[in-house]
């Protein structure tokens, strides 16, 4: 069965409610303050739940919050490719949380940012895995080592991009990189409409598509609307389930994951967004990064 790998950093968030934003140089107090293993974690973790076999490539440090992280990933049976390394902890995030559910973050670099092209190399990948890169790795000193793992893929292998908010503002040479080896795009709707500078959302998947590698799929999340799904030049809309929020980090990746590894155990896009949407849909009603359902949990809900 293909597995689903990711390359991406994996930290802890540090997710603080807070009423709201204060101005700048003023003062907030939080509400609660709680520790989640997050990043490519969140990804991983929905993929396993779901059924797929999931492995971490990603660089891991020592101290607290490494420890934190490998014990979220061993829970769900997630498995790590590289070794640790002893000479820094894991990186965090810390996540101011407004009522709306709207999320502020502030990240920390630590041994996660760690990693070379031989690391990302343990994961081994072969024909018909797919292997999740963030846009956020794309940032020095992970956005060498990471191109030089790209370059080295063999034939068949699935490069899956999250590029986040930071992509669209990459240096055109850096993009066309990415894109050419790009064989599933899966993004928000704002990073959609920010590389294709289209206000029109329905057009973006097709723009998208035109830029990736032969047979690509575009897959464009739009929150409570659900998400496209374009490929063989056909656009379909998958609809949503629309649930009060309560926290909405980590919904994109729980749809990522969950979509994922529908694919490796045989769904079709159209089927495997479906599921997607049902689970980030449970994953907005719970607190935390490591929100993703159950593969029986996402078959209750849909039932």
């Amino acid at each position: 069965m293909p597995r689903v790998l990711h390359t991406a950093q994996a930290l802890v968030d540090v997710i603080l409610e807070i009423d709201e934003l204060p101005p700048r140089g003023g003062n907030a107090n939080a509400r609660s303050e709680r520790w989640y293993a997050g990043g490519a974690v969140t990804t991983l973790i929905a993929a396993s739940r779901t059924g797929a076999v999931a492995v971490h490539g990603g660089a891991h440090g020592t101290g607290p919050h490494g420890d934190l992280i490998r014990e979220a990933l061993a829970r769900d049976g997630v498995l790590l490719s590289d070794e640790i390394h002893g000479e820094a902890d894991t990186g965090y995030c810390t996540v101011l949380l407004e009522p709306s559910a709207e999320r502020t973050f502030l990240t920390v670099y630590g041994a996660e940012r760690q990693i070379t092209a031989e690391s990302l190399a343990t994961l081994d990948p072969q024909p018909g895995d797919l292997v999740c890169v963030s846009g956020y790795s794309l940032f020095e000193p992970t956005r060498d080592p990471l191109l030089e793992f790209l370059d080295s893929l063999p034939e068949g292998v699935d490069v899956v991009l999250d590029p986040g908010d930071p992509f669209a503002s990459f240096p055109p040479a850096i993009q066309r990189r990415v894109l050419s080896r790009t064989t599933v795009w899966t993004s928000n709707a704002d990073e959609a409409r920010a590389l294709t500078d289209l206000d029109d959302l329905e057009d973006t998947p097709e723009a998208i598509r035109r830029r990736l590698s032969p047979g690509a799929v575009v897959v464009v999340r739009d929150g409570d609307r659900g998400c496209l799904v374009f490929h063989h030049g056909r656009g379909t809309q998958i609809p949503a389930f629309p649930q009060t929020a309560v926290d909405t980090n980590g919904a994109g990746d729980t749809h990522t994951g969950v979509m994922l590894a529908e694919r490796a155990l045989g769904a079709d896009w159209e089927s495997a967004a479906t599921r997607a949407n049902a689970a980030a849909a449970i994953a907005v009603t719970r607190h935390g990064t490591e929100s993703a359902p159950t593969r029986a949990e996402v078959d209750a809900f849909l039932s």
